[in-house]
């Protein structure tokens, strides 16, 4: 492993046998995997390149489970992992050779339909496109919709706030969530949020979409559903240059059209992604926009108009416009399955994340490339155009000497030229161990400090998920709180609240 993790706790790992007892105790039956060769299954998640075995992995099946092992673990000073599905891009799901791997696969069932107010309540380990599938009899849907959303877990998706391709028009995970149950590193269940839009007090449902695992484990999830639009049709529109396709995606934001979706894909996506899906993608162009638009009939079809001279006057060379739901579906099919046929052109390859501004998005495309020829290694760009959210795919060949140290550093290096050009590190998939050491070129060291401060007051011993996020690990009692030496406070003479 490349990449620095905290140091083991050679005291907890000596009574590695008792901890297990003690977990069999509170998970009966198979609810404790401790055999090193059934571990190796949870020794990574999506971002394969890092992988550890974990201690010991625990697979509850109740809250109330969750919570004794939480409060057993914070008394005996051992660390914990959450997981969920496992399709993290990020290694936020990494285990510790000290730490116990927390799985909640178990939690699967969806607990309330409430088609009154228009929500769905779910145990985390239910999947993405499951909550659609319950719905969908009845004309709703969730529209949070990643590439993964056939195996991706709702739980997970809270803890990264995923995306998808429709996020442009109906917001990321944190625009769709309405509440949560969550339980604290100290056992203790908390109910954040609800049924209702809107909440009084603190907005903690914002706080606990997107902490990555570092402030509680998730239980209970509660969304919004929306009602399918009446007319959704997708135009496929390709251009002989790419950052003509950038333009073209500026320009139709800036003329106050918001698509249901709009994607982006180069040429070895498109290649890549036509061989394994057989969309009718056309090969010769540089680059392709997928735009979906819906709403009524009427509207969608005055949009699409309107797009289309958009597009010719940014020099489009090809342009189809779906007739059907089954075109339209056929169109998403392979930009949907874009990251598993760039695995079969490449041995390996590292999914990048990162966002920039739309007007950014030709330079962002330049440097890229100059990048690739820096540092010897093909690129494959699938992006959610609309909002900036770049996808990257650097090819390497893990068993050749040095490619994985070189695709690394030209990841980082695109993540780097993201917030150069005014974007941040991470569009959805979160930051986890592949973009912590890359915090600082973000954020200064209060900055850093003061969001430490905050999982303090979740996780105070800082046992949910270390090694995650921060580039450099605090103790609590590092990060401001106030020391008292022989009953003598520092600097008495100074006011206080």
């Amino acid at each position: 492993m490349a990449i620095m993790m905290p140091a083991s706790d050679q005291a907890v790992l000596a009574r590695r046998a008792e901890i297990v007892a003690a977990l069999r105790a509170i998970v009966p039956g198979e609810g404790v995997i401790d055999a090193p060769a059934e571990m190796r299954a949870y020794e990574s998640d999506g971002l394969t390149a890092y992988r550890q075995p974990p201690m010991v992995v625990v697979l509850p099946e109740t809250t109330e489970q969750i919570s004794l092992i939480l409060k057993y673990c914070a008394g005996q000073g051992i660390k914990v992992v959450p997981r969920g599905s496992g399709t993290s891009l990020s290694g936020g799901a990494l285990p510790l050779e000290d730490g116990v791997l927390l799985g909640l696969g178990k939690f699967k069932r969806i607990r309330e339909i409430d088609f009154d107010n228009r929500v769905v309540v779910t145990e985390p380990g239910v999947t993405n496109l499951a909550i659609s599938q319950a719905v969908a009899h009845a004309g709703f849907y969730y529209a949070p919709d990643p590439s993964s959303q056939i195996a991706c877990s709702i739980g997970g998706n809270v803890a990264e706030n995923s995306g998808g391709v429709h996020c442009l028009k109906y917001g990321m995970t944190t625009n769709n969530v309405l509440g949560c149950e969550i339980v604290l590193m100290s056992g203790e269940i908390l109910r954040i949020g609800g049924k209702g839009c809107e909440n009084s007090g603190y907005d903690l449902m914002g706080v606990i979409t997107g902490s990555e695992g570092l402030l509680g484990v998730i239980t209970e999830v509660t969304v919004r559903i929306l009602q399918k639009p009446e007319t959704a049709r997708a135009l496929m529109v390709g251009f002989a240059e790419v950052e003509a396709a950038g333009e073209c995606v500026a320009r139709i934001i800036g003329a106050g059209i918001i698509p249901g979706g709009m994607e982006m894909m180069d040429k070895p996506a498109i290649h890549a992604a036509e061989a394994f899906v057989h969309a009718g993608y056309p090969l010769d162009v540089e680059a392709l926009l997928i735009i979906e638009l819906d709403g009524p009939k009427i509207e969608v079809d005055e949009l699409i108009t309107r797009v289309e001279t958009i597009a010719n006057g940014c020099g489009s060379t090809t342009c189809q416009i779906s007739t059907s739901e089954a075109e339209r579906n056929l169109f998403w099919a392979g930009r949907k399955a874009a990251f598993p046929a760039v695995g079969r052109i490449s041995p390996d390859y590292l999914c990048m994340d990162g966002t920039i501004p739309r007007g950014a998005l030709p330079k962002a495309l330049a440097r890229i490339r100059e990048l690739g020829e820096k540092y010897q290694l093909g690129c494959a760009n699938v992006f959610h155009a609309g909002d900036g959210n770049l996808h990257p795919l650097i090819l390497y060949d893990a068993n050749k000497p040095g490619e994985i140290e070189r695709a690394e550093a030209f990841g980082a290096d695109i993540l780097r030229a993201c917030v150069e050009f005014g974007g941040v590190l991470t569009g959805e998939h979160g930051v986890g161990i592949e973009k912590r050491d890359l915090m600082p070129e973000m954020f200064s060291e209060v900055d850093l400090n003061q969001q430490q401060r905050l999982k303090c007051a979740f996780d105070s011993q800082g046992l949910l998920n270390p090694g995650k996020v921060f580039p450099t690990l605090h103790r609590c009692a590092e990060l401001g709180r106030m020391h008292v030496h022989a009953g003598k406070l520092a600097f008495p003479d100074i006011p206080r609240f």
